[in-house]
């Protein structure tokens, strides 16, 4: 039997995924987490509404779900007092970086992106052939005037930033990403990832001016509002931009139970404040853990604390594998100097009061 008859590109590329998925590493164990803090899910769960339009969207399955979004859009636009036609719904931003990638980058192209910033989009770019050029982040934050130089000098396509940050939990304040914004070279993009918007402090997220041809903004569902294992994002963008993906797009990518699901979501907004209100507590006993440890917790303006364990990155992968042998699910960032850290996401009380049990353990373990 022959090999697939793939193409040169793919050929290629390493049989890899970005992330090793918890289920995975459950089934290679043998057993189950105790407490899944790796993932940045939101363990205290959507929307009841959300729930209940799930319920009922169930009835009609057998439907596909509306192509166009119409309704979560249009709940979407007054939410955030724009047009419709600046609004894409996606499979999640993951989808959304996918068919972008594929959208605007060729085989050759540049690509900028921070040393250690999210590997998805990484895997996005290889996938359709582009030429990732990566600058360093500047302490724990990545930084945009390297991002925008490099840009100018690769000609690049696209320029990558998250903002708040992942993996480090850092962020720009809505003046530093304004600058970055306009200070986009001509024929490239700013692709400002805002996954974790709904978790950052006031003056982090830069008002909505979705007419700006030079930048495209993904926000998700997966995040605070509890909705990762619905798969749904959306894009923020010039009107032009976002009618471009009707060109390429998965136009039933979106189920009719994960739109529903989203509009009951966006329109629960109470729920939203309560879960960033119980994400900023689980912040705060997080670090208490982490200092109580002797370890350092960075500021975070996301669902996660990263924490510095005060070592190099394979004094931390060990605490990660020590973790992991005690039942507790976290990961930590890939590249140094960064993954001197670990990266736990916010949990219920039962959740951190197993990873405080498990911590000290698993730091005796790296000390040997």
């Amino acid at each position: 039997m022959t090999d697939p008859n793939y193409t040169p590109l793919v050929a290629r590329l390493p049989a890899s995924v970005p992330f090793v998925g918890p289920e995975t590493q459950e089934r290679e164990r043998g057993r189950p987490f105790a407490a899944r803090l790796g993932a940045n899910e939101s363990v205290f769960g959507p929307s009841p509404r959300a729930i209940a339009a799930m319920a009922e969207a169930a009835r009609e399955a057998w439907k596909y779900g509306d192509s166009a979004s119409h309704e979560l859009r249009h709940a979407l636009a007054t939410h955030h007092g724009i047009a419709m036609e600046h609004i894409l719904v996606g499979e999640g931003i993951d989808g959304l970086l996918g068919n972008l990638v594929r959208l605007l980058v060729a085989e050759g192209d540049a690509v900028v992106t921070s040393q250690g910033a999210y590997p998805t989009f990484n895997y996005h770019v290889a996938g359709f052939g582009g030429v990732l050029h990566k600058v360093p982040f500047k302490g724990d934050h990545e930084d945009p005037e390297a991002l925008i130089a490099r840009a100018r000098e690769t000609g690049a396509k696209l320029v990558y930033i998250s903002n708040p940050d992942n993996p480090m939990g850092s962020w720009h304040g809505a003046d530093v990403i304004e600058r970055m914004i306009a200070a986009v070279p001509e024929g490239c993009l700013l692709v400002l990832d805002e996954a974790y918007s709904d978790t950052a402090p006031e003056g982090v997220i830069p008002p909505l001016a979705p007419d700006t041809p030079r930048v495209i903004r993904m926000r998700t569902f997966s995040k605070a509002y509890g909705l990762a294992g619905m798969r749904v994002g959306y894009a923020i963008g010039s009107s032009a931009l976002i009618a471009g993906f009707d060109r390429i797009r998965n136009h039933f990518g979106v189920g009719r139970l994960g739109q529903a699901a989203a509009l009951a979501a966006v329109q629960d907004q109470e729920h939203l404040r309560d879960t960033v209100a119980r994400i900023g507590a689980a912040r705060e006993t997080i670090a208490r853990i982490a200092r109580d440890n002797g370890l350092t917790p960075l500021p975070s303006a996301t669902n996660f604390v990263t924490i510095d364990c005060g070592h190099d990155g394979d004094f931390a992968r060990k605490v990660v594998a020590g973790l992991g042998a005690r039942d507790i699910f976290v990961r930590m960032p890939f590249t140094a100097p960064q993954d001197r850290c670990i990266r736990v996401s916010c949990g219920t009380e039962a959740d951190l009061a197993a990873f405080a049990g498990a911590l000290p353990g698993a730091l005796a373990d790296a000390r040997g």
